[in-house]
């Protein structure tokens, strides 16, 4: 009988562990936006670096739009007028060699800069720019082109979201 009951509690603790271990954590660290913003706009993203992935600066400026539709209760607009104006430019994409075997190259590092310039038109003070940097490691043996078809996904992500901390949380 005392078996049955410890095999009980444990089984019962063991589903209650594993309930809050399968559960995902989420919460939007997005600081207070002041009760007077209600839009913004997020300008078209230049590529100014020297290699130009003709892909990434629109899937960017896409991708923003649509985190801060999600994450925020700003609407939208193309109008000079946006409480928030949000613009910049892909300052840099290059590639260099982070590792070596032998006389051989074996990693290779994708840097990405993006410049980001921020204006809130109800707040002057609360303007700035900044850089966002991100870094990808990757296999030497594969191309740029192959490298940024695994990663492509990834630096548009982990740029969208540094340009969202930066803007909405208080980093």
């Amino acid at each position: 009988m005392k078996l049955n009951i410890n095999l009980t509690a444990f089984l019962g603790l063991l589903l209650f562990t594993l309930s809050f271990a399968t559960c995902k954590y989420s919460t939007k660290d997005v600081s207070p936006i002041p009760p007077e913003v209600k839009t913004f706009r997020v300008n078209y993203f230049e590529n100014k670096a020297r290699y130009v992935n003709p892909q990434l600066t629109p899937a960017i400026t896409e991708k923003l739009k649509q985190k801060i539709i999600g994450e925020t209760r700003l609407r939208q607009t193309n109008n000079d007028d946006a409480h928030y104006d949000i613009s910049g430019y892909l300052s840099d994409y290059s590639v260099t060699t982070t590792g070596i075997s032998g006389q051989n190259a074996n990693t290779n590092r994708l840097n990405v800069t993006f410049h980001l310039i921020f204006k809130n038109s109800l707040d002057n003070t609360k303007n700035f720019e900044t850089d966002v940097t991100t870094n990808y490691d990757f296999n030497a043996q594969l191309t740029l082109p192959q490298a940024e078809a695994q990663l492509g996904d990834q630096i548009v992500k982990n740029i969208t979201d540094a340009i969202f901390n930066k803007i909405f949380s208080n980093w």
